[in-house]
């Protein structure tokens, strides 16, 4: 850690970058954040299964949103099936909205 004063100025650098850039760094990533946490808030990812007979909904935060089943799914005689759709339709859209949260949250550098 390095000490000096400079027009009346007290500066202390951190391996070559003085504070003011590490708090100006650091704002502009605080924003870069809220901005992904807002868009990841509103979307809305889609996971199927059964070709297209089970759908799923989350939001970006892989809240559940939806769960839409086709008529022609449901059989009163085959239940456990249904279920393992839904499971599948869930899975689906969860790897989606983690590829959408890897994609829209920026990279910290180990910061958080």
């Amino acid at each position: 850690m390095l000490f000096s004063l400079k027009k009346g100025t007290f500066y202390m650098k951190f391996g070559g970058m003085n504070m003011q850039a590490m708090m100006r760094q650091a704002q502009k990533l605080q924003e870069q954040m809220a901005k992904a946490q807002e868009e990841l808030e509103n979307a809305e990812l889609v996971g199927s299964a059964g070709s297209g007979l089970v759908n799923v909904t989350l939001s970006g935060k892989k809240q559940l949103l939806k769960v839409e089943l086709k008529p022609q799914i449901v059989d009163p005689d085959d239940i456990e099936m249904l279920e393992d759709l839904i499971v599948a339709a869930y899975n689906d859209a969860f790897e989606k909205a983690s590829e959408l949260e890897a994609q829209k949250m920026p990279n910290t550098g180990g910061l958080f």
